[in-house]
């Protein structure tokens, strides 16, 4: 078998033999371990006399430190010195779980750890309990299951464990999408993210470092990698990751294990989650690949996120705080985190994301606020817009950012669009919701796309202000009639500082709280009583009202303070279009909070003359509340940024004709009239 479609069904296929003594949501404790532990003994496989050759001299000796020789002697920077192969466990049935644990024990200290990381020796003890461990380990022997490098490349290994995750995630109902990306879509981020990039395309020996935050079983890393030694072989290429799920930072570690013979980029990938723990602090990257969880909960890491963004740009999270059901955004910053200043090289970031981070949030809101960071300091590049139903998990529409701290100059204050929706072909058999694919032609045309920088059908360049608004607040004045009523006045037992009257307000004796509460009640009879000695009229004029209400409590035992006296007119007032506009202690008119609205004017055009404009023509009274104002510019109204795809590309396509709508119906009549005479006949 060297097809990945037939290997991960002969792999899935032994879940047959666990599924009475594992939740179908555990197959991937013993699945994804034992798959590999068959793909490093495969990979040991021909050197594996030279270890034991090599240990026994080196014991002899008393050598301690043995790890360098045996790596030489293995050929990769993992070993393993026990005398048993994954084969030859099974000559010792009876002894085959003390035997399988001492096997894994004797690998080099990097391999321990990523069997630490599936917790396998718990299902080693849970598989020979139930009399299995035998059976799942002779399946995995199976002649027809050969993982060795010469038989199944990196490449096809890589796919088979990403269809694995993806398996056993549609069964927990998860999100696979948290793992990888489709290889196509890695390749269009990679060659977007160096295509100005002379010097790998021009020079030798150049030095570039690829990170990736969350990098699930190392596949955008590795394709990355691959993509950049395709353009020039002598790059040397560094890789960096960290990935917050222990099974999968095991496979993107044993990955990188077998590609690296030095096992540098394995030693480079990390666990843990990156935006509470960052495990490269002091890093910076050359370029920076990422595609996070969507609707990723941050809420395990808030507690590092708010200390991070309290620390203001010496933190990562300066910009602002999204929503906590969403962290696509913390990612992103902590990625701008990891850019080089523009004096060592500068970086540049190539990052998926649903539709959410470009439009959602208000102005002023955390993700706005991000937004707008990255627009103003003139980082945002391109995005690009993607087909959907790439993806194994969603059929969701899906953007990849490009963000840059070295633009090139064309590019300077500018962002380009890019619309690669109609860019696809059908797959011939779909993976999980993966119903399309991009061939390398659809690469290259949105390359081009990238490429040519202008101004056509699938591509729209804007300046970096036309993105943004300012969110003023328009008020209309207050108008409200009085009257003091029987109904009106009931609506006082609704008013909270009137209600508040009848009850005791600190801890006092029982006696004094029923005494307070007694006086409270006696108060409450007398505004009322006092209220109906007022005129049973109609007052449309609030200062000629007060004027009234204000003399009729000079002679009552009851003082009004300011919020009885506004619990009153609250309760004997009611909106009247009719009726003057009510004006506050300054003389200048009450806004009326339910005619509130908001306006959003453009970056770059003045906001009075927008108001006149569009405004003040349909509602004369009205202005604007110069007390809301930016809290960064201090300027009247809200500074916003937002970024609606379906508003640049839009095409208008006109309605069909009557005439057309009432053929095609005349049509299907006939079709009906047709099929009825069938069946009467």
């Amino acid at each position: 078998m060297t097809n990945f479609n037939e290997i991960s069904n002969f792999i899935w296929s032994i879940a047959d033999l666990i599924r009475d003594v594992f939740k179908r949501g555990k197959y991937q404790d013993v699945i994804l371990p034992f798959t590999t532990l068959k793909r490093l003994d495969s990979v040991l496989e021909g050197t594996k006399k030279d270890v034991l050759e090599t240990a026994k001299k080196l014991s002899e000796k008393g050598i301690e430190n043995r790890d360098p020789q045996l790596r030489k002697a293995s050929g990769y920077a993992f070993y393993n010195t026990s005398r048993y192969t994954f084969r030859t466990l099974l000559d010792d049935a009876q002894n085959l779980r003390d035997n399988l644990t001492a096997y894994i024990n004797s690998f080099s200290p990097n391999v321990r750890e990523i069997m630490e990381k599936f917790d396998f020796f718990r299902t080693i003890e849970k598989l020979d309990q139930s009399g299995l461990l035998y059976l799942v380990m002779q399946r995995f022997n199976d002649s027809h299951l050969d993982l060795h490098p010469d038989k199944v490349d990196n490449l096809t290994m890589g796919y088979v464990f990403e269809d694995l995750i993806r398996r056993f995630n549609e069964a927990l109902n998860e999100n696979p999408g948290e793992h990888f990306t489709p290889r196509e879509v890695i390749k269009v981020m990679v060659n977007l993210s160096v295509n100005n990039d002379k010097e790998i395309r021009e020079k030798n020996h150049i030095v570039r470092t690829i990170y990736d935050p969350c990098c699930g079983s190392g596949g955008m890393l590795s394709i990355a990698k691959e993509r950049i030694m395709e353009i020039n072989a002598e790059t040397e290429v560094y890789l960096y990751g960290q990935e917050v799920n222990p099974e999968t930072y095991a496979l993107c570690k044993s990955d990188m294990l077998i590609k690296s013979v030095d096992g540098r980029d394995a030693e480079n990938i990390r666990d843990e989650s990156t935006l509470s723990k960052d495990k490269f602090p002091n890093d910076r990257f050359d370029i920076i690949l990422a595609n996070p969880p969507y609707g990723k909960d941050w809420s395990q890491d808030e507690k590092t996120v708010r200390y991070e963004a309290s620390r203001g740009t010496a933190g990562r999270f300066s910009a602002g705080l999204p929503r906590k059901s969403d962290g696509q955004l913390l990612f992103l910053q902590h990625m701008i985190s990891k850019m080089r200043p523009i004096e060592e090289g500068g970086s540049r970031i190539a990052i998926i994301m649903n539709g959410s981070p470009l439009f959602t949030g208000d102005a002023g809101s955390g993700e706005s606020e991000i937004r707008r960071w990255i627009i103003e300091n003139d980082w945002l590049e391109a995005i690009i817009a993607m087909p959907e139903q790439l993806f194994y998990n969603t059929g969701i529409a899906t953007y990849i950012w490009l963000i840059t701290n070295k633009k090139e100059e064309r590019r300077k204050g500018k962002v380009q669009l890019i619309d690669a929706t109609s860019l696809w072909s059908p797959m011939r058999k779909s993976l999980g919701n993966k119903r399309r694919e991009l061939t390398e032609e659809h690469i290259r045309k949105i390359t081009e796309l990238y490429n040519d920088f202008k101004n056509e059908e699938q591509s729209k360049i804007f300046h970096n202000e036309y993105f943004g608004f300012r969110k003023i607040t328009i008020e209309r004045p207050l108008r409200l009639n009085f009257i003091a009523n029987d109904e009106r006045i009931s609506r006082l037992d609704d008013q909270t500082a009137f209600v508040n009257l009848a009850k005791s307000k600190k801890k006092k004796s029982v006696e004094q709280i029923s005494l307070e509460e007694t006086q409270g009640k006696e108060q409450q009879k007398e505004i009322k009583k006092v209220l109906r000695t007022l005129p049973q009229r109609l007052y449309r004029n609030k200062a000629e009202f007060e004027t009234d209400l204000d003399k009729a409590f000079e002679s009552s035992t009851v003082k009004l303070n300011a919020q009885l006296k506004k619990a009153i007119l609250d309760a004997l007032s009611e909106r009247d279009e009719m009726a003057d506009i009510c004006l506050d202690s300054k003389g200048k008119p009450e806004p009326d909070s339910e005619l509130r609205d908001t306006e959003t004017v453009p970056l770059g055009e003045d906001i009075h003359k927008y108001f006149e404009r569009e405004v003040k023509p349909f509602v004369p009274d009205a202005w604007i509340n110069k007390k809301i104002k930016d809290p960064k510019d201090g300027k009247t109204g809200k500074v916003g940024y937002e970024i609606n795809f379906n508003r640049y590309f839009y095409e208008y396509k006109p309605p069909r004709s009557l005439e057309e709508i009432q053929a095609d119906l005349n049509e299907v009549e006939r079709e009906i009239l047709d099929l009825l005479k069938d069946v009467i006949e």
